[in-house]
């Protein structure tokens, strides 16, 4: 007689908080700046949080380990080449469509992910993003209303 075992999706600590960052720099740009203005030591991954295989979203992340903090870094958009048939005088177009991590904030363009194991407030970290130039907006967002908080829990 064989025996399943399921993990239920409780089982996953998923108490962070989350900064949504409105930008049109490319993702090692808003790195950088982030590091620059906030104080922090974020360090490209060597592999993309890849959900498929045309889904890749870069992370930066950094374990402050002084302050107990966890900051990750998340590209909320993806670029992904579609082939689109056809029979015309060119066989074969390629077109973009943008994907998204978190697809009921479609506008979000990086969530700076805090995982702390006490409850900080994020007031100073918002201001220094917001100083940012070319950064449009940073504002802290509920996790726990986000539909697809999952995507951020790796």
């Amino acid at each position: 007689m064989l025996t399943t075992h399921k993990i239920s999706a409780d089982f996953y600590d998923d108490d962070f908080q989350l900064i949504a960052i409105h930008s049109n720099l490319e993702d090692y740009a808003i790195g950088y700046a982030i590091n620059f203005n906030c104080g922090l030591y974020l360090k490209r991954l060597g592999k993309d949080l890849i959900f498929d295989q045309n889904l890749s979203f870069s992370v930066f992340e950094w374990d402050d380990e002084m302050n107990d903090i966890y900051w990750t870094l998340i590209s909320n958009k993806c670029a992904v080449e579609v082939d689109i048939p056809s029979d015309g005088l060119f066989e074969k177009n390629t077109s973009f469509r943008t994907d998204h991590l978190i697809k009921e904030q479609k506008e979000v363009d990086y969530f700076l992910k805090v995982d702390a194991g006490d409850t900080i407030t994020l007031e100073e970290q918002v201001k220094s993003i917001n100083k940012i130039p070319k950064v449009i907006t940073a504002y802290p967002i509920d996790a726990q209303t986000l539909k697809s908080k999952r995507n951020l829990i790796f």
